[in-house]
């Protein structure tokens, strides 16, 4: 008995030292094939084998997203960024925009669902990033101050075109050699600076500064042609009269008949 008893204990020391070097043999072949890498935080984890022949499942992610709810269906070991992408076609929030939460936190576009716990119908939470609504907020505030301007330059561009016509009637009676009160042109020389002035206190930006300089140079001319009209029509003279000297010492002939005087100077 004795005698069994050591050999049994002898060979049961045998074998488990034996089972110990396979084992240890074993670990060690196992963690020399072991590539790690770095997690996002500094978690060094085990690093995947992406050239597994077995695919990862997919999980079915139910999303809630203010009072909308939705659900997408990602592979396991896809990231939080590509989840984002998913979710931006069904919210039309762009990826950029959102924010991710699953288990209290705001997940990163590099984390993995799997490495941080998610399972098939766990819950996300979407919301929308706090500087993406202030963008937004700021961008619906000036859109909606280049709308205004466009209305008042419209108002403006309107106003212009009965005072331009006007301006017409007056330069004809002019060069048809007819006399026209002064009073008439200074008043609507002053009309056209009102306009000017409208025009001065639009704000314009972006594509509505464009209109606004266009009309402005129409209130420009309008106010030299009624100013050399008002010389010509002093002196009582028509279409064949003498020259016109301007406020700036220039000195023009007089236009052929039918032609503006802004046409010439222009």
């Amino acid at each position: 008995m004795m005698m069994k008893k050591r050999v049994s204990n002898g060979y049961g020391k045998m074998g488990e030292g034996s089972s110990n070097t396979t084992s240890s043999s074993s670990y060690a072949s196992m963690e020399g094939e072991i590539d790690w890498e770095m997690r996002p935080g500094g978690m060094l984890v085990q690093k995947r084998n992406q050239n597994g022949d077995v695919p990862s499942p997919d999980v079915r992610l139910r999303v809630v997203y203010g009072a909308m709810r939705y659900e997408i269906s990602v592979n396991s070991q896809a990231t939080f960024g590509e989840v984002k992408k998913r979710l931006a076609a069904e919210t039309g929030l762009q990826p950029s925009d959102q924010r991710v939460i699953f288990k209290g936190k705001n997940r990163e576009n590099g984390e993995y669902l799997d490495m941080c716990g998610a399972k098939d119908r766990s819950k996300l939470v979407l919301m929308e990033d706090p500087a993406s609504i202030e963008r937004r907020f700021i961008q619906m505030r000036r859109n909606a101050k280049i709308q205004t301007a466009h209305r008042a330059i419209n108002h403006v561009s309107m106003e212009l075109d009965k005072l331009t016509d006007q301006v017409s009637a007056i330069e004809k009676s002019v060069w048809n050699g007819g006399r026209v009160p002064e009073v008439q042109i200074t008043t609507l020389i002053e009309m056209l600076m009102r306009q000017a002035i409208k025009l001065d206190e639009i704000g314009a930006e972006g594509d509505a500064v464009a209109p606004k300089k266009l009309q402005a140079k129409r209130v420009q001319r309008c106010v030299e042609t009624l100013e050399l009209l008002n010389i010509s029509n002093g002196r009582g003279k028509g279409g064949g009269g003498e020259a016109i000297v301007t406020t700036q010492g220039e000195k023009f002939g007089a236009s052929p008949p039918g032609m503006a005087l802004w046409e010439i100077f222009d």
